[in-house]
């Protein structure tokens, strides 16, 4: 079960943290001294340094000993780190800002280990929140659940039948509803499945309450969007999470007009805590007036960049929306859903191109992986523009056959380690002995010389790095399960995982000069932990825990001082 996103993870033995009193937010050329840091160069290997020296606007001017960052800037201020672990500042290469901050306005169900725990859940919610018009929240998983079935309207009905329910599944593509909302979405026996969705029925094929892929717009088109201080209460928790957890970019995959315009206002008035790659979501009136101009690849001072489009060709696995070669192996009668014919999914993907956008598809089934390969060998060559890095965004289970065409055609897989872990309940159910072979196949693509840009799908999964590189060395989840790793030989070393957490993710965002690294002349976006994560045994690397976050030079999170 994925750990709720936000409770705190629980802390080891409190450690003194004379540190935090003594890294004042930098305001000059400044050098942190004894330090035990690492990053990698811009090779990919491992180094080791004492002390690191930036300038005054955030930018690295040195990194080595004391003695070598002192010679560079003489006059600066002196930090002294203490011996604590510095790190670059982590990347997560596919997340969702704004839904990771709506999350802390709805109920959590992530946690809810049984259907009664969650409808308990909904309707003590909906008690102690009387004037929410629409009750919503995330997280709620049946395989958990052990149901062996969706759940259904009547279910929440029970507990809340006068305001509408809303409630996305734990991979955020398929919605539980209560009987109010279908009724306000229009939706009823005679309503046909939406191209690329399905209406969950129950036998007498009445809408049973569980919505998947495309079908969820039928009722999210008449929930009310969010006020522009909603919004803004939603980014500025987000933002507030993610430099909590060591996160100092995020690659937003998926946003419209309204959330370009409060990322540019959040980076002229340097409220932007977080480095913000987005992605155009689609390419339909939104991409029509955000691409006016052309893909913005840098905007004040790399803090945000809006340079590409996201695209889904299918949905997830966990509710069989992903598209399969086959059918499914725990249930023939369905091959999930492709939400495009190939032609018209080839026309959205054309026209981001033609604009010059980097084009990032999310695909999760081994047909939708195909589906998007076999469109990037046509359309790439057509616009010889192999250097915009394509993507395809989870590359979950794909075709043995087909994991060399990424490399073939200059494709980066986007991929999410806690993914695996997590889906380890079902994954295997779903698709078989031998597809699974191809499933969250880290190591097949990174032996073939894949580049892996590495994230967490949050709110999906939690955003806190320091589990996407434990599942990526164990194949463990948060409470070590299974013993000895998910079959383990697909594990990346921990070395890798760093990589894909801060290189790698910065490459496939075309940031590789400016962030993933610390190197002179790119800019001061670094962490402290407690520990040294090259060093503890791996089972402890998930519970890392970030003392501070620095980005572009100034400190923009410090973890409380807890008493001994």
């Amino acid at each position: 079960m994925r750990a709720p996103l936000f409770s705190p993870a629980p802390l080891a033995a409190a450690v003194s943290l004379a540190l935090s009193a003594v890294l004042p937010q930098a305001q000059a050329d400044t050098i942190i001294d004894h330090a035990n840091g690492y990053t990698l160069n811009a090779a990919g290997t491992l180094q080791r340094f004492t002390s690191l020296a930036f300038d005054d606007l955030g930018r690295i001017v040195a990194v080595g000993s004391e003695r070598e960052t002192a010679a560079r800037l003489p006059k600066a201020e002196h930090i002294d780190a203490q011996g604590k672990t510095l790190l670059p500042g982590l990347i997560d290469a596919h997340g969702h800002v704004f839904e990771l901050g709506e999350i802390a306005s709805g109920v959590e169900l992530f946690s809810a280990t049984t259907l009664g725990g969650a409808v308990r859940a909904v309707g003590e919610f909906s008690r102690t929140h009387p004037k929410n018009a629409w009750i919503r929240g995330f997280g709620w998983n049946q395989e958990v659940w052990k149901l062996g079935r969706f759940p259904t309207a009547a279910e929440l009905d029970a507990v809340v039948g006068d305001r509408p329910v809303l409630l996305s599944r734990v991979d955020g593509h398929a919605v539980w509803v209560n009987t109010k909302a279908l009724e306000m979405a229009g939706i009823d026996r005679n309503t046909p499945d939406p191209k690329g969705g399905k209406i969950e029925r129950d036998a007498a094929g009445k809408p049973s309450g569980v919505l998947v892929d495309a079908a969820m717009e039928l009722v999210n088109k008449v929930v009310p969007l969010p006020t522009p201080n909603e919004a803004r209460g939603m980014l500025d928790h987000a933002l507030a999470a993610l430099s909590k957890v060591g996160l100092t970019s995020v690659h937003d995959a998926g946003i419209r007009v309204v959330q370009d315009d409060l990322y540019r206002d959040y980076a002229d008035h340097g409220k932007l805590t977080t480095r913000v790659y987005a992605m155009i979501g689609d390419t339909a009136a939104d991409f029509d007036e955000l691409s006016k101009e052309g893909p913005l690849k840098s905007y004040a001072n790399d803090v945000y960049a809006l340079a590409a489009v996201k695209l889904y060709s299918d949905g997830a696995l966990g509710s069989r929306g992903a598209a399969l070669l086959a059918p499914y192996s725990d249930m023939p009668s369905t091959k999930g859903l492709l939400f495009y014919p190939n032609a018209e999914m080839q026309a959205k993907m054309n026209k981001a191109m033609k604009a010059g956008y980097q084009v990032n598809v999310h695909a999760i089934g081994d047909a939708g992986n195909r589906q998007i390969l076999d469109a990037y060998a046509q359309l790439i060559p057509k616009y010889n523009n192999v250097e915009l890095r394509h993507r395809i965004e989870h590359a979950q289970v794909v075709a043995l056959e087909d994991i060399p065409r990424f490399k073939a055609l200059g494709i980066v897989p986007s991929m999410q380690p806690t993914h695996a872990t997590s889906d380890q309940n079902m994954a295997e159910q779903r698709v078989g002995h031998e597809r699974i072979k191809g499933a969250y196949a880290w190591r097949t693509f990174l032996d073939q010389g894949s580049r892996i840009a590495c994230g967490s799908d949050f709110p999906v999964e939690s955003p806190n790095p320091f589990e996407g590189l434990h599942a990526a060395v164990t194949r463990q989840n948060n409470a070590g399960v299974p013993a000895g790793g998910w079959y383990k030989n697909q594990a990346m070393t921990l070395t890798e995982a760093f990589r894909c957490f801060t290189l790698d993710a910065a490459y496939a965002a075309h940031q590789e000069n400016v962030i993933g690294t610390l190197e002179p002349g790119k800019w001061a976006d670094f962490i402290l932990i407690d520990r040294d994560l090259f060093k503890v045994p791996a089972e402890q690397i998930g519970k890392t825990q970030v003392l501070q976050t620095w980005m572009g030079g100034k400190r923009v999170y410090k973890k409380d001082k807890r008493p001994d």
